[in-house]
């Protein structure tokens, strides 16, 4: 039969496994910073596992100390790399804070004597830890449900496992030991280590494959030089909508801007696109945006009152003409837009049908002399005579 020596050798080597894992993942996509924090705090785990192992076998109070301070400071770094997988933000202020307030919970017991005391307490903080950094991988679950959760379950079980050797501890109410605690608790404690650091292993590969493809699809539908949603991703939003009265469209085009391109060059009219696109972004909001194509955008509205649409059509042609741009020449240029505007109507209309509609109204703003919105005309049967009407 294993002795918790052997075991506590497994779970160093388990882990030790699991961090070159994370750091393979981690040197083969460098954007997910996370996952090098990650490795930060198995490095000290597989230290302070290590350093148990010999603890174990030599109960001196600075050893115990020792191994402490890596074990806490491991899952502290756990936890903020739990953070900031979930925000984004540097974890490290928040794992200094916790490393140094777990460690001084433990370290004075451990030094004095009292090493049950400390075993105690070391226990309950890792199950705190590995609660909260599961409650973290929990807020983000919508970004990939199947291996967040199942990171969930897994650092769930191991904290439930600390617990149970606190319990064990404290019901046997020892405050002093004298060497490293053996009962079945702590073996199941070891064993769910070893069988968690292997499933979050293949978990964590699930999970950045998860996100390469949430990464590609944003890719596929986003615009490479104005940072905003492109056709297709315009057509997925939108494609299968109908359209009522309360919604409407806009379409933009930047005036002249071929002259723009032969006369300041393609890097010019590169920069007159993404103004145009800050300034449509900026003034439509939360609504849905996209370039179409070229010098061509569009503006999705929903839930409006008639006019509304005109009214930030004129705002966009408003706030873009009065802009100046730089043209690398230590000169400024001014550009202008067109737009046209087109409703949907009390029968339903679709997206394609929009288009073709605002498409149209764009045109009269260009042949009319550009720097101007139209309305669309909606031309509708009418049932009883079989007639046109044409509604402005």
């Amino acid at each position: 039969m294993l002795d918790n020596t052997t075991l506590l050798v497994a779970l160093g080597v388990s882990t030790i496994c699991l961090l070159l894992t994370l750091l393979g993942m981690w040197l083969t996509r460098r954007t997910d910073r996370f996952m090098l924090t990650w490795v930060y705090g198995l490095v000290c785990i597989a230290i302070g596992t290590f350093s148990y192992s010999y603890y174990s076998l030599y109960p001196e109070p600075i050893l115990g100390s020792i191994w402490c301070f890596f074990i806490l400071s491991g899952f502290s770094i756990i936890y903020a790399a739990a953070h900031q997988f979930r925000t984004g933000r540097s974890p490290l202020g928040r794992s200094l804070k916790l490393s140094v307030l777990t460690v001084n919970m433990t370290t004075p017991a451990m030094l004095f004597g009292y090493d049950g005391l400390a075993f105690i307490i070391l226990n309950l903080v890792v199950m705190i830890l590995l609660f909260a950094s599961a409650w973290e991988y929990w807020l983000a679950r919508a970004e990939a449900p199947g291996p967040l959760v199942g990171i969930v379950t897994l650092y769930s079980l191991a904290a439930i496992s600390f617990f149970l050797c606190a319990l064990v501890l404290v019901i046997d109410g020892k405050l002093v030991l004298g060497h490293a605690p053996d009962n079945w608790a702590e073996v199941l404690n070891i064993a769910v280590s070893i069988a968690g650091m292997t499933a979050v292993g293949a978990l964590s590969l699930m999970l950045q494959q998860a996100r390469i493809a949430a990464e590609h699809r944003l890719e596929a539908l986003t615009d490479a030089l104005t940072a905003i949603p492109n056709r297709r991703a315009l057509f997925e939003r939108h494609g299968q909508q109908v359209f009522d009265a309360s919604m409407a469209l806009i379409v933009f085009d930047i005036d002249r801007f071929k002259s723009i391109n032969d006369v300041h060059g393609h890097a010019v009219g590169d920069k007159v696109i993404r103004a145009f696109a800050r300034e449509l972004h900026r003034t439509t909001g939360p609504v849905t945006v996209a370039r179409l194509g070229g010098e061509e955008f569009a503006a999705v509205l929903v839930g409006i009152v008639p006019g509304y649409a005109e009214w930030v059509a004129e705002r966009i042609r408003r706030g873009f003409g009065q802009m100046q741009i730089d043209n690398d020449r230590d000169e400024v240029i001014a550009a202008t837009t067109s737009a046209g505007v087109a409703y949907g109507s009390a029968q339903g209309a679709t997206l394609h049908d929009l288009l073709q509609l605002a498409d149209g109204a764009l045109y009269q703003a260009k042949r009319r002399g550009r720097n101007r919105v139209e309305l669309a005309v909606h031309e509708e049967p009418d049932l009883k005579s079989g007639a046109t009407l044409v509604l402005g």
